[in-house]
């Protein structure tokens, strides 16, 4: 399983991304991850746009509706030629069967399909209390990612926290893609459940997905090659 860093582009303007972007050395090919904000506002061209530059990208829209309507969405996503997209397992198998019958493209091939486990911004209190979920975090997570891996996907988001257990019962292919990962001393924002990146490389995660760490440094590619050093080795 490749390892490697993603970039959270959370801009709102395509103007942003790229000035962003072009603090980077020409030609350096990076893996990004494009949200609801930057899509919401630019719209499917942007992700042509950087994905003409060489990058790689993680289309971040977290589906989330009846299986017919994720399906025909994801029949659409698909043209855009990213490198991987999500929904979230709470919609079930059903749903997460229908979208990947709709991600995958007449020849066969098919983004990575990945789904959203628990939040990282979510606390084991409000998964109780507001949720209504009385099974504890880490078990509850597992079984989603149990669901997701029965259902033909190829790997999960979680938190850092839960990556080991959720390849330990799912296999060592089995994608882990964690958010909630902080420089050691690191404001952790809206986090909850948080690791720096040595500490996510040694709980078994396949991607991290750093976006104010990096966007918001005073030297980005300083602090992206710091994630990259903490988290490869």
């Amino acid at each position: 399983m490749a390892k490697d860093v993603i970039i959270a582009l959370d801009f709102p303007t395509r103007e942003e991304t790229i000035h962003f972007l072009n603090r980077f050395p020409q030609g350096e090919k990076l893996f990004i991850k494009i949200g609801m904000e930057l899509y919401y506002a630019e719209g499917p061209q942007i992700v042509r746009d950087l994905k003409a530059l060489g990058h790689r990208i993680f289309l971040d829209l977290k589906l989330h509706d009846i299986p017919n309507t994720v399906k025909r969405a994801m029949s659409v996503l698909s043209r855009l030629d990213v490198d991987m997209v999500n929904l979230h397992a709470a919609g079930a198998s059903a749903m997460m069967k229908a979208a990947l019958e709709g991600l995958t493209r007449p020849d066969g091939t098919r983004p990575l399909l990945i789904a959203v486990t628990q939040l990282t911004s979510t606390a084991p209190e409000a998964l109780k209390q507001e949720l209504l979920i009385d099974t504890p975090m880490a078990e509850t997570v597992l079984a989603y990612a149990k669901n997701a891996a029965a259902s033909g996907l190829d790997g999960v988001v979680c938190s850092p926290l839960e990556a080991a257990l959720v390849k330990e019962r799912c296999g060592q292919d089995f994608c882990t893609v964690t958010p909630g990962v902080r420089f050691a001393g690191g404001d952790a924002g809206d986090q909850k459940r948080v690791m720096t990146p040595s500490q996510a490389a040694k709980n078994g995660c396949d991607y991290i997905v750093m976006g104010r760490p990096i966007t918001q440094a005073e030297d980005p590619v300083k602090a992206y090659k710091q994630a990259v050093k903490e988290f490869l080795g």
